[in-house]
């Protein structure tokens, strides 16, 4: 093996963080699309310009969440059942916002009834706004600490509720990740339309980028300000086997911050948030639409890493038993299991990017009312 156990775990907390901002930034945007979908159409032609916009690659997009969620699945096994207790009815609300989508982008333009498109239209915003907003909700719980704990035999226990996790922060967390995709979304939608539809894109990004960068300062702030953090007391081994009841943790008010002060390196990931953020509205504002998609792309890159930035070495800490949090020290799977998938990793990842780049460029372009009424019959 080429890599030793300790640094396999660091690269795979890297490569979870490297599919999420994919899924992010791929299917976020198509989720934003969708999001802004019975708002920025205003009559069933223009709505399927929109839904032509994203509809010949959604499905495409979602392997970064399928490959994701995956990813989660084999390297932090831990983590996957501890979070999938916890946040059991969460993440079923997000599997049933999500089921409108394929049903919504086949089936909607099938039938030439007002009031069954119109059903659909409202479909495919449910399965572009609920996921974002819940995810936003996740990540709001985790930098909070989410109440579980372990067994001695390593059986999780989550001792919370479902409303619990709606408190206040997570609310504005899940803004943050809502208005993060509508952004994106607004931005794509833009460079793939013209006339009224882009110029009520083109507003809805303004709104939706100065929403996304004031929830994110208000995040930042009360993470400065309020009782949010943790910390180890005494670090695990990182080349033992995982086992996350051999160290000891606290709670520390203020203590994400640590992390910027300890690494000041790592302040270039709330940077990126902002300047990505105030690029992309800027280029957006010039109707220079690819790059102010690639601006927007920098943000979300920025918002993500500086969740994961600020809660290393934490992965899913616990606010009941501190010492039972899981890290990226002892929440992963074998040295044998991580090196398996880092090669697959290598091998995959680089197809997924160059179909999807293939994809992209052969149906680059404007999509408009025109195409639609030459395609009438197989356009979405």
């Amino acid at each position: 093996m080429i890599f030793d156990y300790p640094t396999l775990k660091l690269i795979w907390w890297l490569l979870v963080g490297v599919l999420l901002i994919g899924f992010a930034i791929m299917d976020g945007h198509d989720m934003g699309v969708g999001t802004l979908l019975p708002f920025v159409g205003r009559n069933d032609e223009e709505r399927r310009v929109i839904i032509n916009t994203v509809g010949p690659h959604w499905d495409g997009n979602q392997v970064w969440f399928i490959t994701g969620g995956g990813a989660i699945f084999a390297a932090w096994p831990l983590v996957y059942a501890t979070a999938f207790s916890g946040f059991y009815w969460a993440m079923l609300a997000v599997l049933w916002a999500l089921f409108f989508r394929p049903v919504g982008f086949d089936y909607r333009s099938k039938i030439h009834h007002a009031g069954w498109r119109r059903t659909w239209d409202w479909g495919l915003f449910v399965g572009g706004a609920v996921p974002p907003l819940i995810f936003g909700v996740a990540f709001g719980n985790l930098l909070q600490g989410v109440p579980f704990h372990f067994d001695a035999n390593l059986v999780p226990y989550y001792t919370g509720s479902f409303f619990g996790l709606l408190n206040p922060f997570a609310l504005l967390t899940g803004v943050v990740g809502s208005a993060m995709l509508t952004f994106h979304g607004a931005i794509y939608l833009a460079h793939r339309t013209e006339g009224e539809i882009q110029r009520r894109a083109l507003r809805a990004a303004l709104i939706f980028g100065v929403l996304m960068l004031a929830g994110f300062s208000a995040a930042g702030l009360w993470l400065a300000y309020g009782d949010f953090g943790y910390v180890l007391v005494t670090a695990p081994d990182p080349a033992a086997l995982p086992n996350p009841l051999t160290k000891s943790a606290v709670h520390a008010a203020g203590a994400w911050l640590a992390n910027y002060g300890r690494q000041p390196a790592t302040l270039a990931l709330p940077a990126l948030a902002y300047a990505g953020g105030v690029a992309a509205l800027a280029l957006a504002a010039r109707r220079r639409t690819l790059a102010a998609f690639v601006a927007s792309a920098l943000a979300l890159t920025g918002v993500i890493g500086t969740a994961g930035g600020s809660m290393f070495p934490f992965v899913l800490p616990s606010s009941t038993v501190p010492g039972a949090s899981l890290t990226v020290w002892d929440a992963v799977s074998s040295q044998r299991t991580l090196s398996i998938m880092f090669w697959a990793t290598l091998i995959f990842m680089p197809l997924i990017i160059a179909y999807t780049g293939w994809a992209y460029r052969v149906m680059a372009g404007k999509v408009t009312a025109a195409y639609i009424r030459e395609h009438e019959h197989s356009a979405y």
